[in-house]
């Protein structure tokens, strides 16, 4: 009895060091991938917001898969500060970084951004497409130390994404107007196209790693020009896609507030509604490659163990304000679509907690285990993914400067905008001293347009103490 006592004690503590010299490797094989899916310029405007003209089935059944987010704001409306301040978690003011032409290392070179802590620990960090901007300079593509491998497709300009066919092209079967163009091409003509299928490829071999992966796909659309493949035209009937009604400026809405992109889609009603067409085919095409990752995250047996983040970096206007385009404080612009697909929390859950884009850095790590090695402004959204009723943010900051793009220098004004539960309220202050030059209020709950500023409207005194005072506690942060 005692030898066999002595046996079963042998194996027991042999297959007690066994687990603890597995135990790194177990962990490791035990965190979930990521799977980061960013896109450009896409508005609050997908079937599963409740716009049921736009044919977006892929990104809808993402949607059904996790928690819809119903009120994320960006923290500034143009490209590269609102995707520096997601990727290092900090609003722009921290980073320095108001334009399309700072990289935030220029300022902050010491900051660990959000794949480059993945891959600090044990991830494998790779990047498909435009994640950081889209630098036009030499000496700044992407972020290199991000990832453990060269990024694919994100130095590029959106001007230059010409159809590439073999021989020549096809006709445009658009006016052409404001970059429009309907080419009978295949998906891969386009930038969009070589990005799914450069994901899908990533997918395949990163399946055969012995460690968890990060993987940023970033999808170039529906950032002008509306260059989608025919058939994502020939989804849509031209005499019915919607166009907006609210083509003026705002009433009282002070100058500061608009931008040089002026647009009078009253006296063009064909081009508006060519651009809300072209709009919409860019959406769908988008939604088609985002779907072919999505199905082969799901061939490769990989999509129990994937955290899926869907985002967009800002809004866009298409002739409402009478404006295109955006870097305004507007909620067009400041709204963004954001879904987080885990495989530990709900499906088909939405939440109307005010959240920003910023606070899927720690979010993230929180899902990941992982910890921040810098201060972070974000606030982790795990709480809403366990309970999306939860309490959260009572206010949320946007910003945007005038100049609208500082092109490296300080900005003169700078924009802050606060979106609670029932307005926007908008602080234009001079950048140098603070003092406010001009501000706006919104009422949301009976102008979701804002069509009104009210901020003189005496029934609305009692309100600004607080708005103000949420405004200048988020900025002074």
């Amino acid at each position: 009895m005692a030898s066999v006592n002595c046996v079963i004690r042998f194996f027991f503590s042999l297959g007690a060091l066994l687990c603890v010299w597995a135990m790194p490797w177990l962990e490791a094989k035990q965190n979930p991938n990521v799977l980061f899916i960013a896109v450009d310029d896409l508005r609050v405007e997908l079937g599963c917001y409740g716009s049921d003209h736009v044919l977006s089935p892929n990104i809808d059944r993402l949607a059904e898969q996790g928690t819809l987010f119903e009120r994320a704001y960006c923290q500034q409306t143009v490209c590269n500060p609102s995707r520096a301040s997601l990727l290092t978690g900090l609003r722009p003011d921290a980073l320095r970084v108001w334009d399309l032409y700072t990289h935030f290392r220029e300022n902050r070179p010491e900051l660990v951004t959000l794949p480059q802590l993945f891959k600090e620990n044990g991830y494998y960090s790779q990047c498909v497409g435009k994640i950081f901007h889209n630098w036009r300079q030499d000496d700044w593509k992407g972020d290199r130390v991000s990832w453990n491998e060269p990024e694919f497709l994100h130095y590029a300009s959106h001007g230059k994404d010409d159809a590439q066919v073999v021989g020549e092209a096809p006709p445009n079967l658009a006016s052409g107007t404001g970059g429009t163009e309907c080419r009978d091409v295949p998906d891969d003509a386009y930038y969009d196209g070589r990005v799914a299928n450069r994901a899908v490829e990533a997918l395949k071999t990163l399946k055969d790693r012995e460690q968890p992966f990060f993987l940023a796909v970033g999808f170039w659309k529906p950032h002008t020009p509306f260059n989608a493949p025919k058939k994502y035209w020939d989804m849509y009937d031209r005499d019915a896609v919607p166009v907006p009604d609210n083509l003026d400026p705002p009433l009282n809405v002070p100058e500061i507030a608009m931008t040089n992109s002026r647009y009078d889609g009253r006296s063009k009603p064909d081009e508006l509604r060519e651009m809300h067409h072209g709009h919409l085919a860019a959406i769908s095409y988008l939604d088609t490659q985002i779907g072919k990752v999505i199905a082969e995250l799901e061939a490769l047996d990989l999509r129990d163990d994937t955290i899926i983040v869907f985002w967009s970096d800002h809004g866009l206007h298409l002739g409402e304000h009478g404006l295109t385009r955006k870097t305004t404080a507007f909620e067009l612009d400041a709204a963004v679509p954001m879904i987080v697909v885990t495989p530990e929390h709900g499906r088909g859950q939405r939440t109307e907690a005010l959240v920003e884009l910023m606070d899927v850095y720690p979010t993230l790590l929180e899902l990941c285990g992982l910890e921040a090695s810098h201060r972070l402004e974000g606030r982790s959204l795990v709480s809403l993914l366990k309970d999306p009723e939860s309490d959260f943010k009572s206010a949320v900051l946007t910003q945007t400067p005038r100049p609208n793009y500082p092109k490296g220098k300080l900005p003169e004004v700078m924009g802050y905008s606060v979106r609670t539960d029932r307005f926007r309220y908008t602080e234009w202050r001079d950048f140098e001293t603070g003092s406010v030059l001009d501000k706006e209020l919104y009422d949301h709950g009976s102008d979701p347009l804002e069509t009104v500023n009210v901020v003189a409207g005496e029934r609305y005194n009692a309100f600004l103490p607080e708005l103000a005072s949420q405004l200048e506690e988020l900025v002074k942060r």
